[in-house]
This record gives structure tokens, sequence and C-alpha cells, in this order.
């Protein structure tokens, strides 16, 4: 269940019905305050054509310190581990930490491949991919050879990763650009995409996916709520010009969905996907960031899934600001409620590929707030976020644990920024930082539901994908509005769900099975 307006809103988006929006936004208390300059050092995502995508970040705890740290990719530049050192509720800033060098990265995605708790990195290069293990600590080493990892030699732009029934460690998903090695590029000439499922504590040779489209997002999901994953993918029309088209797979046997199956046929320039619940049924929804429309698609169930019509609001198609208007260039996309008042927001990073003359040059940022009927309004201009550098990757997370989400933004050839959330009289708010025993120790492919007072449930998918090159492993965070009491409920890897257990507000627990349907529930450090 969601807000009765915002239900009123999709009842009539269903029957096609024209709605009148608000002309503007009733949260002019969001703020965010500038903390780029505090960095130890400028990161930037530096590099020519092969780094005309990708730039990513991976959000991550990697000392468990209760404090998200972050690994940025360079391109052509250095990769780079900063780590945390924000007080509690204070500023936000960060120390620089080793980390084994690499350059060419595209991005990276946190994981705990071995089970043994500490989170890993799977890092995205244009050339051989590399996995760094964590050691604890924020301490990073290149995987053993043991591991049986086959980094290829691909230009890898996007990934994909979960754990499969009776599997001890995860299947990994590569998603490639344009073949390099094509003399007839680079139209037309996009790369097959590799998975590699494990083999006993290591990882079996790599299986290729074919056709490939240039894929620029990868997210496995439930997102017909069946118990069975399937891989999507978001392709880049730039590349393979004709022929391509979104993807949608299943993983075991590997065949991809036809139109005759229900699956129609979708071309857009993809380059990002985000995912979360916004009609409060427990069923993912997806907004697919493009040259152009950014559309959002209702999930309809039974494996139909709907664009919203154009007024909702979260097409952002054209600048906001400025008088260019040529269509924007949308990359990493991710929901979140910055204003804890129970709805989840949406944040699109935007940025010219390089000097493309059919889109626009000064394209800023969208920070897109819900409104109570469902709707979105643009918040980028009046918060500030809304910068018109060459965007790509980014993360919302709560930084310094003060309960509000904060803002990461990697740039093609220009500082990356980061947003401290200041933003006056948000709402209640909970995170849920889920631990299992076992190989699968992030519980990838559970679900959290946090029911309200008034009935609402709130539904996240724990994923490891999606976004534009970039990954988090952080505590999941709800925004409640008034509400100053939950109930808790995790279905587990495997279906197993827990008793609706109540639990405190305003704090990050830290949420196990238990015997039984229960659950155990520790607060973490605040």
């Amino acid at each position: 269940m969601t807000h009765p307006g915002a239900r009123r809103l999709w009842m009539a988006l269903a029957a096609g019905q024209a709605i009148a929006l608000p002309a503007c936004a009733q949260a002019e208390d969001i703020s965010f305050a500038n903390r780029s300059a505090d960095l130890p050092v400028q990161q930037s995502y530096e590099g020519g054509w092969n780094h005309f995508v990708g730039g990513g970040v991976a959000v991550l705890d990697c000392n468990d310190d209760g404090l998200p740290d972050f690994y940025a990719a360079g391109g052509s530049a250095p990769s780079r581990l900063m780590v945390n050192t924000s007080a509690s509720g204070g500023a936000i800033t960060f120390a620089q930490s080793d980390v084994p060098e690499l350059t060419e990265v595209t991005g990276a995605y946190p994981l705990d491949i071995d089970g043994d708790g500490a989170l890993d990195l799977a890092i995205l290069r244009d050339g051989a991919n590399a996995i760094l293990r964590g050691t604890g600590a924020c301490h990073f080493e290149p995987a053993p050879a043991d591991w049986g990892f086959d980094g290829g030699a691909e230009w890898t732009t996007s990934f994909a990763a979960t754990f499969e029934p009776g599997q001890d460690w995860p299947t990994l998903i590569f998603g490639n650009y344009v073949d390099h090695s094509n003399p007839n590029g680079p139209f037309e000439t996009c790369d097959r995409n590799y998975v590699m499922r494990p083999e006993g504590r290591a990882f079996a040779p790599r299986t290729a996916i074919e056709p490939g489209f240039c894929a620029l997002s990868m997210l496995v999901s439930d997102w017909q709520r069946n118990g069975t994953p399937d891989l999507r993918i978001s392709n880049d029309r730039q590349y393979y010009v004709r022929n391509g088209r979104e993807q949608m797979w299943r993983l075991n046997p590997l065949s991809e969905y036809t139109e005759a199956q229900g699956w129609p046929t979708m071309k857009l320039w993809g380059m990002g996907i985000a995912s979360r619940d916004i009609t409060g049924d427990g069923l993912p929804e997806v907004v697919l960031t493009s040259m152009g429309d950014q559309p959002l698609q209702i999930n309809k169930g039974g494996g139909v899934m709907q664009n919203a019509p154009y007024a909702i609001g979260t097409y952002a198609t054209t600048p906001y600001i400025g008088d260019d208007g040529r269509p924007s260039t949308g990359w990493h996309a991710q929901f979140g409620d910055i204003d804890n008042d129970g709805r989840d927001d949406l944040f699109i990073a935007k940025g010219n590929v390089d000097q493309m003359p059919s889109n626009a040059i000064h394209d800023p940022n969208n920070l897109l707030v819900q409104q109570r009927d469902g709707s979105f309004v643009e918040m980028g201009a009046i918060t500030g976020v809304g910068t018109g550098e060459r965007s790509r990757g980014a993360a919302l997370a709560d930084l310094n644990r003060d309960g509000l989400l904060d803002l990461l933004v990697i740039n093609r050839r220009a500082p990356m920024e980061i947003w401290q959330n200041t933003t006056t009289g948000a709402g209640h708010w909970l995170a849920v930082d889920l631990r299992q025993p076992g190989a699968n120790s992030r519980a990838v492919g559970a679900f959290v539901e946090l029911r309200l007072p008034d009935g609402s449930v709130q539904t996240r998918e724990i994923t490891v994908g999606g976004g534009h090159a970039s990954g988090q492993a952080v505590p999941q965070h709800f925004g409640l509005g008034n509400a100053d009491t939950a109930q808790l409920r995790v279905i587990w890897p495997g279906g197993a769900a827990s008793d609706w257990t109540l639990v405190p507000v305003g704090q990050t627990l830290r949420v196990s099975p238990a015997k039984g349907t229960s659950l155990t529930v520790e607060e973490t450090l605040q």
C-alpha cells in the first residue's frame, strides 16, 4: 500500500485519464551543502573515447564502522579509495586510503564473494577486469589465483551479480561495450557479454551471453516476485544502431525473453537502470536512463511493464535551466527518500557524452521529488545539486549517520561532487542492514518490507547491479514521515519469510535470521 493520493494517481494512469499535476514542489526546505572541496584530492573521470561511458562509484562500509566509504573510478587516471572520517551528524569528510593501483577503471560494485563477511570489489575496466578481495579495515588485495577469476580483455561497462540456489559463491555477469578488435567498428560491433558461474569455491570458465548490444547497465531482479530472478540489460542504441534492443534474460537455462513470451521489443539509448517499488504493491518499478526520455515503467504484475505517462514528471527530456533545448543525456539513476516523507524521490546524473551536437551540452542533474499524489517535481536548481558538469556515476547514501541521504556524483573531466543533505524538518527514518550466516552474507536476493501504522508497506530488494557503473552495499534507508513505529519483515533468499517484528525507528538496525521465523535485531553504531 502507499499514500491514498498516490493510489488515486496510479488508478487514473491505468485507466488512461489525464491528471492535473502541481507545478511546483511543496518541499522548499530540502537543502544540500557542497562538501566537494573537503576531499583530500580532487577525483575525476578522465580519458578519451574509451571513457565517454562509465565513470562509476562503489559505496561500501569497508571497515565496519557504520560510515560508508567509496571507491571512485578514474578512467585513464587512477581510481581511488576514500575512507569516511565524518563525525556522526557532523560535516562529511574523507581521507584517502591505499588500494592496489588500477587505471582504465570504468566502474565498481561491492559484494562479499567468498562469504568471509568482508566486502570485496568487482572492478570494471577497459581491459582485464579485476576483483579486489577485502581483508577488513579497508584493506584490499588482488583476488587469489585459486579463485579462478578470468577478467577477460573486453571494454566492460556494466555488471550484475546474484547467488543462485545451491551455490556457495555468486554468479557474476559482465556487460561489454564496443569490440575494439573489430576493424569494421565502432558501429554495429557491440561485444558479447559474459556470465561466470561458481564451481565450488571458485569460478568456472566464463560463458558468453549472445547477442550483445553494448550493455551500459545490468540488473538481476526478481521483478515478477515469483522466486526466480531474471537479468535485465539496458543497451546503447548509439552503437547497435539497428538490430539491437533492451533485453530480459532467464538465467538458468540462459535464454532471452521474446515478444511471443510477452517481452515487447524496446529500443533506446540505454545508459542506466534504477529499480524500486514506488506504487506500494511490492513489485519493483524501473527507470531507464537514455539520451532524451528517462522512461519510468510501472510493474503491472504477471511480467508486464507499462510506461508511465509523460505527465508523471520523471521523463526529464531536456534541461530545466538555461536555453539549451536539445535532449538531455541521462546516466546513473537512483531512488531514495531525500526528506524522509515516506515517498521515494529520484536522482538522475546527466551530461553530454562529450561534445555530441545533437544533445544538450550544459545538462543539469535532476533531483525529482515525489509529491503526495505520486507525481515528481524538479528540485535540482533549488537545492544546488543540479550542476552542469558531464556527470556519470552517482550514489545516494547516508554518509554521516544523521538519517538523511547524501549525494556523491562522479564527473567526466571535472572534480567529483559530495553533497551533504542539510534538509530541515525531515521525517522519521530507519535503516536496515541485513546479514545472514553462510556464503551469501549480505542476503543478496532478499526483500525487506516495512509496514507503517497507516497500513502502507515499503519494499526494498537487495540487488547487486543497476545504476551506471555504480553500486552500493549499504543499509537500506526508509523514510517514515510522521510514523514513530514500524513493523519489519524479511523474505530471505530462498523464500523463507520472517514474522512481522515491531522495531524502533531513528537508527540503523542490523538484522539477521533467528530460530524459526523470528529475527535477530541489533542496533548498530549511531
